[in-house]
């Protein structure tokens, strides 16, 4: 059999970013929390008795109190399983037509954006960001199907690292008649978020996720939230029984932990201007960040530079191949200790470049 077999739509699919990694690399390419396992997390599990023949919650209700009590919602106001990834999916497919629904996102953004709507079969549509990365309501909003579609805007942006405006986010939300999904992965970098707003905009879905700031990249724990009506369509389309019960007990004791997030967060507020400065006195131009990584473009041939660094047992994520981001590459904001040892590894390679 050849790809002349799959459905159309997903004929030009190609596996997700998968490196070789050697023993003893420090992996700066993956935004995960420098910090290392949430202690809450690990803690539940280290006292952890299961029983592996019984089936988890259904619909994760435990974690779904605990989140509605994090952010005074009601339970029905959430869904949760198994990542972001799988909260993303079940957007698309309880609300994408498969080739009628126009689904919208920004360019440059998060590159699963498009599998996920290829998935769906819904009609791909790409609107560019504004020079500085900001939204353009009017284009992103679009007009006629495009308006009655989906739109997902992520929130602090991947890979730009920075904010939307709020004027903006609720310009497009008011102006758009269909679904507005915030991904906001990067959101308690940033000190914000939408999630109290869903009740007031009755086409937001927020969508977050514990594999960034919760530090529990490992455990596949998603979640998202919006009005009661629309949380109860997702319910029904999502996977009965996708989230497990040992991720969701590890989440629920990480969601009371919130001293590990605001000492993760505060850690990369203090660290990101610093790593920002040495990568500009390297020769590098960053992009303004509110998230845990930086965008910025490389002062020699990107490609050279991340298989420079791979040789040092260092890996930064490389985005100079894709449009609106060319030559520019993303490193993880890390601990001083952690960026040093990177800085330290590209300021190797350039020297190599020079002899």
């Amino acid at each position: 059999m050849d790809r002349n077999s799959m459905r159309a739509s997903v004929r030009g699919l190609e596996m997700y970013y998968n490196p070789v990694i050697a023993p003893g690399t420090l992996r700066m390419d993956t935004n995960t929390n420098v910090l290392g396992s949430n202690p809450a997390a690990a803690e539940y599990l280290r006292n952890l008795r299961v029983d592996l023949n019984g089936y988890p919650n259904t619909y994760s209700n435990g974690l779904r109190e605990e989140l509605a009590r994090l952010y005074d919602l009601e339970m029905e106001n959430l869904v949760a399983g198994n990542g972001s990834d799988e909260m993303l999916n079940t957007i698309y497919t309880t609300f994408a037509e498969p080739g009628k629904t126009v689904c919208t996102y920004p360019c440059p953004s998060y590159s699963l954006y498009p599998y996920f709507i290829d998935l769906a079969s819904g009609i791909r549509r790409e609107v560019d960001l504004t020079e500085d990365f900001q939204l353009d309501v009017d284009a992103i909003v679009g007009k006629g199907e495009e308006n009655k579609g989906i739109i997902i805007m992520p929130t602090p942006n991947n890979p730009t690292g920075n904010c939307f405006r709020q004027k903006d986010i609720e310009e497009v939300l008011a102006k758009h008649e269909g679904i507005v999904i915030l991904d906001e992965a990067y959101a308690e970098y940033a000190r914000t978020t939408m999630m109290p707003k869903v009740e007031e905009f009755d086409n937001l879905i927020v969508v977050k996720t514990f594999s960034k700031a919760y530090a529990m990249a490992n455990m596949r724990v998603g979640y998202m939230g919006a009005n009661r009506k629309v949380a109860d369509m997702l319910n029904a389309v999502k996977v009965p029984y996708s989230l497990n019960s040992v991720s969701e007990g590890a989440a629920i004791a990480a969601a009371r932990d919130q001293d590990f997030v605001k000492r993760s967060v505060d850690m990369v507020s203090e660290q990101r201007p610093k790593l920002m400065a040495k990568l500009r006195e390297l020769g590098f131009k960053p992009y303004p960040s509110d998230s845990n990584f930086i965008l910025a473009e490389s002062p020699i041939d990107h490609a050279r530079l991340i298989e420079g660094l791979k040789e040092r047992k260092v890996l930064i994520r490389d985005f100079g191949h894709k449009r609106r981001t060319e030559n520019c590459v993303r490193p993880t904001v890390g601990t001083e200790e952690l960026n040093r040892i990177m800085t330290d590894a590209i300021e190797d390679v350039l020297a190599g470049e020079k002899r």
